[in-house]
């Protein structure tokens, strides 16, 4: 038996504990699946963008809402939610179901400086150098990370022929195993570390932010983590270089985040939503492999949302993600100002 995480014991689940929680899986009952059904036939002539929180009442989902949302923020920051119905669904179809769940959760907000806020996460085939690239919009494994918003929703409509497995850790259980295996690595990722601005936040003026991996206020705990910005950080002239320190402590932290006594993998099946709270998970992908019909290829959905019960984090973040009050509107991308 571990001791508890000083700031977030029901977060720091280690490995397949999280498989153990009655909170990590959920599935979807009748009465929510008759009026999930009956709302998306109703909006048949409506984009997913055009629909509000006022057009998506759903009352049958308010009390699965409710938990979702409690788990989320206090519990372990990770849900499975099983059996939505694609089948006979066309992707519109798809796209107003997924839209009207997360409104029941949060607020949608933009994952680019377009405002784009549903994102289509598959291959698009382009090159690294082209400054559309994103590492979801390729079939290559992903770093464990965290997304600029409260919590990332996935609907997964089609899994890879091959590969393309989910993987998640508690950042609160990382934490404490640092505080026991490597303070000092510890003390340098509760310092800043520089983040280069993402190659499709055009609307942001500002060239890099400074913003520690692990962080907390007034008790409450919070990871903040994007190798790759930070190496481009690194790189580049526009921002301050790493010490070495800092450069150790990243490449052990990435370390234990694949020992397998403490994340957890699995395969997300068409229908499946996979909801993950930011501040106390992080996640990656394992590298994948396509089908040959281009109506067979892997297929995700992604919604980042700001959630009305998050928590208070450190003014730090205000640059990064907006406000930083508990339960303020904030994350995603700045929209392009003229």
């Amino acid at each position: 038996m571990h001791p508890p995480s000083e700031f977030a014991p029901a977060a720091a689940w280690r490995g397949r504990e999280l498989f153990e929680r009655d909170g990590w899986r959920h599935e979807l009952g009748a009465p929510e699946l008759s009026a999930l059904q009956e709302f998306v036939e109703k909006t048949s002539n409506h984009p997913f963008d055009a629909i509000d929180r006022s057009d998506a009442t759903l009352t049958a989902l308010d009390d699965l809402s409710a938990r979702l949302s409690i788990e989320l923020e206090q519990g372990a920051g990770a849900v499975l939610l099983r059996r939505l119905p694609l089948e006979g669904w066309d992707q519109s179809t798809i796209e107003r179901a997924f839209w009207a769940l997360s409104l029941r959760l949060g607020t949608p907000v933009s994952q680019s400086a377009e405002g784009q806020r549903l994102f289509h996460v598959r291959d698009a085939g382009y090159a690294p150098t082209d400054p559309r690239f994103r590492g979801p919009m390729s079939h290559k494994r992903l770093s464990f990370h965290t997304d600029r918003c409260d919590v990332i929703a996935f609907l997964c409509i089609r899994p890879a022929a091959q590969g393309g497995d989910t993987f998640v850790v508690s950042s609160a259980a990382l934490r404490d195993e640092l505080r026991r295996r490597d303070p000092a690595a510890l003390e340098a990722l509760s310092r800043p570390f520089p983040y280069l601005r993402h190659t499709v936040d055009h609307g942001n003026a500002r060239k890099y932010c400074e913003l520690p991996v692990f962080s907390d206020r007034d008790g409450h705990f919070a990871a903040h983590f994007l190798r790759v910005l930070i190496d481009r950080a690194d790189r580049s002239e526009d921002a301050p270089s790493l010490s070495d320190a800092q450069r150790t402590a990243l490449d052990t932290l990435e370390a234990l985040a694949e020992d397998p006594e403490l994340h957890v993998s699995f395969s997300l099946e068409p229908g499946d939503v996979l909801l993950l709270n930011n501040w106390t998970t992080l996640h990656r992908r394992s590298e994948f492999v396509d089908a040959d019909d281009p109506e067979k290829k892997r297929h995700l959905l992604r919604i980042w949302l700001s959630m009305a019960n998050s928590r208070p984090i450190d003014p730090c973040f205000a640059d990064h993600f907006g406000a930083t009050e508990a339960g303020a509107l904030r994350g995603g991308m700045r929209p392009i100002t003229a």
